[in-house]
């Protein structure tokens, strides 16, 4: 087997030098992100891994909020025949007919972190969000137990965008294990603040306004979400009254759970998407047989764990190129 794989590796090469390095589009939700940067990190990984077979260019808006924007990238994307796209979207479906255009051509698709509807595509990776969710849901009841304080008050979810599916998987999979382990904690109504940094930080100062000690807990959903969360708590020194948790790692997010103000950290693996994501492409191109879905792992991250779990949580100290 190993003599065959150097082989197929060596007839690869070969292609490459003739035909040159196959294309691939690695489209991103934003790049105004650590989560995307640590994605493409991974892609040009791949790219320096697979030595000359691929060439891995990326694209992408300046924000989460600009889907349309995402869109005008892809159909632009589309008109230069890329060999593939491994793509990001933001939604799961303003990007379908774009996407099922350039399957109809031939193009190969791989969908990481979002699943897109009504398109052909050759590979989905991404995390269980449901069960990222449900992860926070249980470190928030350890961490009341372990404070000694009941189980009851009111929590807090504020959520990065409406009508996005890795969040509304996430909330969802957060508030469904919560009502399971705490029935008496109160789920307040979802804040969403359009990925903006200072409307997650005005939602947690509007939360601790309105509720005072009664608001024991808050679940932020993403990076920003959790920037803007820590932000606050660290102001108003509520560290010991308020138990946050939050998606993602970016190094605000990183820095706010060394000092406390999150005291957990929901963390994907972002580079293992962008990396698998370019290597599922070379694999489809090449006529390989992929999963339909392939689960990326998901990580609680404390402070106890933390120096332990570098390689996920700064995913620029595995750059290669």
């Amino acid at each position: 087997m190993r003599k065959f794989l150097l082989v197929l590796a060596m007839v690869f090469t070969l292609s490459a030098l003739v035909f040159g390095a196959y294309e691939i589009a690695f489209i991103v939700k934003a790049t105004d992100s650590d989560f995307w940067q640590y994605t493409v990190v991974g892609a040009k990984n791949a790219e320096h891994d697979l030595q000359g077979l691929v060439k891995v260019t990326v694209y992408g808006p300046p924000s989460e909020a600009d889907i349309d924007k995402q869109v005008a990238i892809l159909e632009d994307v589309i008109r230069t025949k890329p060999d593939a796209i491994v793509i990001s979207s933001t939604s799961s479906h303003a990007t379908a007919p774009a996407l099922n255009k350039a399957y109809q051509q031939g193009i190969k698709i791989i969908l990481i972190d979002n699943f897109v509807y009504d398109t052909g595509y050759h590979s989905f990776l991404a995390t269980n969000n449901k069960v990222g969710g449900g992860l926070a849901a249980e470190k928030v009841v350890e961490l009341l137990k372990k404070s000694g304080r009941p189980l009851k008050g009111k929590v807090g979810l504020i959520s990065s965008m409406a009508g996005v599916q890795v969040l509304i998987d996430r909330d969802d999979g957060f508030t469904a294990r919560l009502k399971e382990l705490a029935p008496d904690l109160e789920i307040l109504p979802t804040r969403y603040v359009d990925n903006d940094i200072a409307k997650a930080a005005a939602a947690a100062e509007d939360l601790i306004t309105a509720y005072g000690d009664q608001l024991v807990a808050i679940f932020a959903d993403n990076n920003h979400t959790g920037d803007g969360v820590a932000r606050v708590i660290e102001e108003q020194n509520l560290q010991d009254k308020v138990i946050a948790v939050a998606y993602d790692s970016d190094p605000q997010e990183v820095e706010a759970l060394r000092n406390g103000s999150l005291k957990a950290l929901i963390v994907q693996d972002p580079h293992g998407m962008g990396y698998k994501g370019v290597m599922f492409a070379f694999m489809a191109i090449n006529g390989e047989t992929l999963p339909s879905y392939f689960d990326t792992g998901v990580y609680v991250v404390t402070k106890e764990n933390m120096d332990n779990l570098q390689w996920v949580l700064d995913p620029y100290k595995r750059k290669k190129y």
